[in-house]
This record gives C-alpha cells, structure tokens and sequence, in this order.
C-alpha cells in the first residue's frame, strides 16, 4: 500500500512547518551543527561598546531621573541629557583606558553623527582599530525615522568616511527596527544584524533580498537592563559573568559560545562600575578557552564554519506553509 505521507527533503525535517516569526526558523540550539572554534577557542567574547548622541532639543531615550512633579520632561531636559554627556566627556576615555591597557579591541556601535558632534572621540575609536557597526544618525529608533533606507544609508556611509573601512554590520538605535528593516539593510549592502539576539550563535534569517546573517548580543551582561532598568549593585557584572561562565563551560565541549558585553559610557563608564568591570574583563582573560573578538570578526568566522545554515534556511523556507 502506498503511503499517504509526503516525503521530506532531508533537510526539511529537521524544522517544523510553521515558524515562530517571519524571518527565522526555530531551532534548539542542542540540535545545531558543530562548529569548528575559532582559533581552537570556543568561547568568544565580543565587548560592545555603544557611542551615542542624544540631541540637546530633543526628548531624551531615556532617562536616570524621572520628570520632578510627575510631568512629561520637555527638553531641555538639562538633567538626564547631562548624564549622557558625562559619559561621553568623562566615561568613554575609561573604557577606552580600560580595553587599551588589556590589548582588547572593541566593536564600536556608534551613531554616525558622533563622527561630527564627538569627532575627537570617533577618531579615538577608529584609531585604536575598533570594528564599527551602523548604530543609526542619532540615537532615535529606526521606526521614528520617515526613510529609513536614506537613514541607514547616511549613517553607514559617514561612518565608512570617518574609517576608511567598509562598514558590515547594523544594530539599531534601540534595537528598533520596523516590518522592512532587513530587505532595507541588505538594499544597503549589509552583511549582518545584531538587531535579533535570540541565539548564542549567528544564525541566517529570511528576507525579500536574501540571506541577512544574525549576530548574538545580550540584554543579560548588558549595562542597560543590569544598572539603568534594574537597578542592580555595582558588582553585579561580576557576579552575572562568573554564573554565565559556569553554565557555558559545560557547553562549549559541544559547540562553541558567543558572549557579548554591552557598555554604555554613561552607565558603565562611570567609576564604581569601572572597577567591577575590570575585575570581569581580567576574569575572561585569564582563561585558556576565551578569545576576545569583534562583531566582524564572529562574522567571517561563521561564514567560514558554517556548512549547513544557509541550507537548513532554504528547506525550512519550502516547508513553510504557503511556499510554492
């Protein structure tokens, strides 16, 4: 009797029909490919250091003081704009004190105005070699923006005027991004996005254009949620990374690990928490299994070790329901 079942594509099988969003298949990442360490060392540590301008006359993003007498705060909000800028006058020179001293290059996530409001700053970065990634013009999130192909366009190519050097990759102000933002980056010549950080490991999304490639980031060892939302003690950076290493040691022997760090001049620069962040960067260095990489850096990696995921993406696409 013959059967009534499709037959799959090998590879079609190792995904469920329907996806959990539009862009990327489920996958548990104890059933990822193995993938050869970088250097031999698995565990891949990628300091993130943001480089933000937040305008004067404008609303601020966020902020460390909420309005006096429960009002919306109009600006000038000459408090919370003066925690910004602190960091930037007095918070950035320490972490770039803190990485230069260590030998540590950064990934640099800077909104590309900086290169004209901050420009001794910018030309620090790119001078100590930082590899840069499209953070938009100012920190305003791409779904406020009217065009935001002629924004991403601006803000990628000011950058490449103030390096020299192709810029890859994108995370956008906020993490914001609307329906189009991937066919946009890819009209754009981007390579990569760290905008969807749901793995420990890059992994390929859909789009319109092609294959975008997606890079982890973190909202866990990340400045922002741990002291700006949270509230949590000065020492917590320690305490979070010696947890998170605990766990990830016994996954590397299977794969490898990305760990990424997110820093804000204004949160993590300033000096309570650059003596803790210390302590946490002398933690990773001191280990045998730990190499310090950039955003560019994980993603030639992938792409060189990477044999299967853009495979895995076309059969998990024709197995989607609705494909032709």
């Amino acid at each position: 009797m013959a059967s009534c079942h499709k037959r799959l594509h090998p590879l079609q099988g190792r995904f469920t029909a329907m996806w959990p969003n539009p862009r990327i298949p489920y996958q548990m990442s104890s059933d990822r490919p193995r993938l050869a360490p970088l250097n031999g060392k698995p565990l891949m540590v990628n300091p993130v250091v943001a480089i933000e301008y937040w305008p004067f006359d404008r609303p601020m993003p966020r902020g460390i003081l909420p309005a006096p007498h429960g009002r919306p705060s109009e600006p000038p909000d000459v408090a919370n704009y003066s925690w910004v800028e602190y960091g930037m006058r007095c918070g950035l020179p320490r972490l770039f004190d803190v990485l230069r001293r260590r030998g540590i290059r950064a990934s640099a996530w800077m909104n590309a105005q900086c290169a004209d409001v901050y420009a001794s700053a910018a030309e620090r970065a790119a001078k100590a070699g930082w590899d840069f990634v499209g953070h938009s013009w100012f920190q305003r999130s791409l779904k406020e923006v009217d065009d935001e192909e002629a924004e991403v366009r601006a803000s990628v190519s000011r950058l490449e005027r103030l390096t020299g050097k192709r810029v890859r990759g994108w995370f956008g102000a906020g993490g914001g991004e609307t329906s189009r933002t991937p066919e946009v980056l890819k009209r754009c010549g981007i390579e990569f996005t760290h905008d969807w950080l749901l793995d420990d490991l890059p992994c390929w999304m859909t789009t319109a254009e092609g294959p975008l490639l997606c890079l982890p980031y973190t909202w866990e060892i990340n400045d922002v949620p741990m002291w700006a939302v949270q509230g949590q003690s000065s020492d917590e950076i320690v305490k979070r990374l010696a947890a998170t290493l605990a766990v990830l040691e016994r996954e590397i022997d299977a794969n490898p690990r990305i760990l990424s760090i997110g820093l804000h001049p204004h949160i993590a620069g300033v000096p309570h928490r650059v003596y803790y962040l210390e302590k946490a960067l002398d933690m990773l260095m001191s280990r045998a299994d730990t190499i310090f990489v950039t955003s560019g850096e994980i993603a030639d990696w992938f792409v060189a070790a990477d044999k299967t995921g853009l495979a895995d993406l076309e059969a998990a696409l024709k197995a989607r329901p609705g494909a032709a």
